[in-house]
């Protein structure tokens, strides 16, 4: 089925015979026919190119597959008396002519070196344009639009060049277009960014540029370091990544195999618990999803499978960090313990939690030292989530009695959207079971950086194969302010929330200790 042979063609008398002679033998292993296959060479055209001849043969062979013609050979009158081209599969082609065939068309590539190696390469042609089209309907979810150029006036007009040709070509799949310019294209200094869902609305965007829709970043740093924030329970909310799980490959699988995982463990499919199904009402289904035992597998595999789709796309974290539960993802991707472990762990950490009285959490607007002094004795510190921001647990009892003293008193306060008191005294009966479960776990060394938000301090190596550390994680206090200073003293860090929500980026915000640039 190959009907052209771009040849490399040395225009010696030996060398031509004997490709001729090489190519009709490995033809003849397949096929009596004479002369039904086009054959040339683009030094016709340009001459001997030494290191580059391949790939210009290569060129010409795509351009010819893609245009569906047989390009000539020049100055061809009179072939070399030592090939007998009538007894061969070839023919040399000396005009431009259309090239039919009743299958696709393929075309063979040789290219042989000066030092003896020799390649050659098959290539077809790509499947018609229109049947790809229509076997893949336009995708409805929104599309990020990325540019990027090296001064402010190339990147203004890279976004015109871009509008133009949606307007040109209105058939287009928004979400081929941004893949490749997500993909195919480089980063420089000058960047934009826009989130669209059609063709029709990028056209609009790209050409007005509304503040609250597009992004444009200058960054004269290169290479800064990226750090992946793991939000813990609270976070979840339902239908969350729901847009990204109908249309991401890679979310949708990577979710799938940890739902698959959870299933032994937990008795349902996570799935149905995360999404929203038709019979469901909100209220319903919202509640089931807070219940612990729910709550914090599903954090653990949205966030999980939100960082293997940024690694997919090369956003390699260089540090890590996790709010409570969300710390276990951090140590799953560092290499602590294997998903299989993970997803172990985590489903007994919350159904054993779940086993517990219910109880209640707090945010409240005050210092570290201003809860202390006036915490009740049965309400623990749960959380430092700020320098004026912390999180009591406890009782619900007891929480909503203080909750009424500090509404009193005109302090600012929320109740977080839990079933049960983590981090608090309650959790003391799971401490000692947890822990028997990470002892029959092999925790291995991380392989990337994490701070621990138990200490606030870079999480070493003794304690993360430590089963006592992660046996006590439930209870202990979560320093996630000063977890955001540990990160913050790199300037050059970016901060990125690997989660379903932004509240580790409000946070992070809101944290003294961050630049602008962060």
């Amino acid at each position: 089925s190959i009907t052209l042979i771009e040849a490399h063609g040395t225009g010696t008398s030996l060398g031509d015979p004997i490709e001729i002679e090489s190519l009709s033998r490995v033809f003849r292993l397949t096929t009596d026919k004479r002369q039904y296959c086009a054959i040339g060479s683009l030094k016709t055209n340009v001459g001997h190119l030494d290191v580059a001849a391949g790939v210009a043969g290569l060129i010409k062979t795509s351009l010819a597959l893609r245009n569906r013609v047989l390009p000539p050979s020049l100055n061809y009158e009179q072939p070399n008396p030592n090939i007998d081209f009538e007894s061969s599969p070839f023919f040399v082609n000396t005009r431009l002519r259309d090239w039919e065939t009743p299958f696709p068309r393929r075309a063979g590539l040789s290219s042989f070196g000066v030092g003896g190696t020799n390649a050659h390469l098959v290539i077809e042609e790509a499947p018609p344009l229109a049947a790809t089209m229509a076997a893949s309907p336009p995708q409805t979810a929104p599309q990020l639009i990325l540019l990027s150029a090296r001064s402010a006036a190339a990147l203004d007009a890279q976004r015109l060049a871009i509008v133009q040709h949606l307007q040109d070509h209105p058939q287009l799949d928004m979400a081929d277009v941004a893949f490749t310019l997500q993909t195919g294209r480089k980063t420089f200094n000058y960047s934009l960014a826009a989130v669209v869902n059609d063709l029709t609305q990028a056209i609009e965007v790209l050409r007005e540029k509304p503040s609250q829709q597009v992004f444009e970043q200058r960054q004269l740093r290169r290479g800064k370091s990226v750090v992946f924030m793991f939000p813990g329970q609270g976070a979840q909310h339902l239908d969350m990544a729901r847009d990204l799980y109908d249309s991401d490959k890679i979310f949708r699988e990577v979710f799938d195999r940890c739902s698959e995982l959870l299933l032994a463990h937990l008795g349902y499919d996570l799935r149905e618990m995360v999404f929203l199904a038709a019979p469901d009402s909100t209220e319903t289904a919202a509640e089931r999803l807070n219940q612990t035992s729910v709550a914090q597998a599903a954090i653990f595999t949205v966030s999980y499978a939100l960082a293997k789709r940024l690694q997919a796309d090369g956003v390699l974290p260089s540090r890590m960090l996790g709010h409570s539960v969300g710390e276990f993802v951090a140590a799953c991707l560092a290499g602590v313990f294997s998903l299989e472990e993970a997803l172990r762990l985590i489903a007994f950490r919350a159904m054993h939690m779940q086993q517990l009285s219910t109880g209640s959490m707090l945010a409240v607007r005050m210092t570290e030292a201003e809860v202390l002094e006036k915490l009740p004795d049965e309400l623990s510190l749960a959380a430092i989530n700020g320098p004026q921001l912390c999180v009591v647990s406890g009782p619900s009892s007891t929480v909503e009695q203080w909750q009424q003293k500090l509404e009193a008193a005109e302090v600012v306060c929320r109740r977080l959207h839990t079933s049960h008191a983590s981090h608090s005294a309650m959790m003391d009966p799971v401490v000692e079971p947890f822990g028997e479960q990470l002892r029959g776990v092999a925790l291995r060394a991380p392989q990337l950086p994490i701070v621990s938000s138990v200490t606030g301090q870079p999480l070493t190596d003794a304690q993360a194969v430590d089963p006592n550390y992660w046996a006590r994680h439930l209870r202990e206090t979560v320093r996630f302010t000063d977890a955001l200073a540990a990160i913050t003293t790199d300037s050059a860090a970016v901060l990125l929330e690997v989660g379903p929500g932004p509240p580790l980026s409000t946070l992070a915000r809101q944290h003294p200790g961050r630049n602008s640039e962060q």
